[in-house]
């Protein structure tokens, strides 16, 4: 049975969009048959991406109402084996997601795949609450400044009570912590928190620490998940991150502050 993942957070701009597409590549590129769904219905940004925006034809909402089956709407990855893209539609409301069409969906994803991605909007609403409705684990993105890591303190809440495994008295969903954007430069400075300050506050196992890199925009504007970039500091946090989430331990990266060659020479 297909392990479903929802990618979610409270505030908008965090990297949850950026994080879904290089945890689902990273999935697929460990030999998992993978599937990332877009949430974010009339928005859309998941599809750019991954680089296949000019390939969707059917979306999400079309095969939801019936409008078009699962086959026609996947996009396959061109560059990575076992996965596929399922876009969000730009032209409806948030309301056209359903908890019924949504179950339906991701009931026939799971005959075929091991994993499920679901990018989610950001905040509460409609699509971000079906997106972590039927989610096994949670990937809790947050940048580590007060306003995000509240924001995500409060999805840590409809994550342990309006989810169905909450509603079925279930195990609970599993948290993983994901910061990004993170400069220990910034930390030493007191311009954004320490890691050790997000994980006191949200209480929650840690996945990975993504520091603040150019290349993560630089690969969304080419349409090239970052992971794919494996000479890129983003793109080996990343790699780390799926590997943890597969149970292999290996140590955080990216933590402290590289020293220049200069300093290194003469101690300072």
């Amino acid at each position: 049975m297909a392990r479903i993942i929802v990618v979610t957070s409270g505030k908008g701009g965090v990297g949850k969009t950026t994080t879904s597409a290089a945890i689902s590549t990273g999935l697929a590129l460990s030999g998992n048959k993978t599937a990332v769904i877009d949430f974010d219905v009339g928005l859309r940004n998941l599809d750019l991406i991954m680089g296949c925006e000019r390939r969707v034809v059917y979306d999400f909402v079309n095969v939801i109402n019936g409008e078009a089956n699962l086959n026609q709407a996947l996009i396959k990855d061109k560059r990575v084996e076992n996965l596929a893209i399922l876009p969000a539609s730009q032209t409806r409301d948030k309301d056209a997601l359903t908890k019924e069409g949504v179950e339906r969906v991701l009931e026939q994803l799971a005959k075929d795949f091991d994993y499920i991605v679901c990018d989610s909007p950001a905040g509460i609403e409609r699509g971000a609450l079906l997106a972590a409705y039927f989610a096994d684990d949670a990937i809790v993105v947050t940048n580590p400044e007060v306003s995000s890591v509240r924001d995500s303190d409060r999805i840590l809440g409809i994550l342990a009570s309006k989810t169905r495994r909450a509603e079925r008295n279930q195990e609970r969903v599993k948290e993983h912590l994901l910061l990004t954007r993170y400069s220990p430069a910034r930390v030493q400075k007191g311009e954004m928190l320490s890691v050790d300050d997000v994980r006191e506050i949200l209480s929650i196992d840690l996945l990975g620490v993504i520091p603040e890199s150019k290349s993560v925009l630089a690969a969304s504007n080419s349409g090239v998940p970052v992971i794919l970039d494996d000479e890129s500091d983003a793109g080996q946090a990343y790699m780390d991150a799926v590997a943890r989430y597969l149970g292999e331990e290996r140590p955080h990266r990216f933590l402290v502050e590289k020293r220049r060659l200069f300093g290194r020479l003469f101690g300072t």
